[in-house]
């Protein structure tokens, strides 16, 4: 389900997880600059934006996020890690030209960023939920 990211920012290098209320993650905006926007929204933080840090792609599909104004957005990332069942951590490594599908919402004033995911392909994968990863 990707709770935690690394990247590189400005030079430094960010290992980031989900769990931390003031995580944000990479986007590329439309100048190409990259900038940091919060991840998602946890139980107990101030907004209307769903609770979560994910939007899974059918129901992005199916109109359940239009209300939040949904914009597709590129998460430049170099790895991602999921836990497996027992709770161990496995980080998966980006190559170059990859990135992580991301979707920001907002309502008024609020705007927060939440990773796409899909149902993973592979029978035995770590997690019910994977995030897209796009090249191009």
């Amino acid at each position: 389900m990707c709770s935690g990211v690394s990247y590189n920012h400005n030079g430094n290098h960010m290992r980031v997880y989900f769990p931390n209320p003031k995580a944000k993650l990479p986007v590329i905006a439309k100048d190409n600059q990259t900038k940091l926007i919060l991840w998602g929204r946890r139980k107990g933080q101030s907004g209307r934006l769903p609770l979560g840090g994910w939007a899974r792609l059918d129901s992005i599909h199916s109109g359940v996020w239009d209300r939040w104004f949904p914009k597709p957005v590129k998460i430049p990332v170099l790895s991602f890690m999921e836990k497996d069942h027992e709770g161990k951590s496995h980080w998966f490594d980006l190559i170059q030209g990859q990135w992580i599908q991301g979707l920001i919402a907002a309502e008024n004033q609020e705007q927060r960023l939440y990773v796409v995911t899909i149902e993973p392909e592979l029978e035995f994968s770590v997690h019910d939920r994977w995030p897209i990863v796009m090249s191009g």
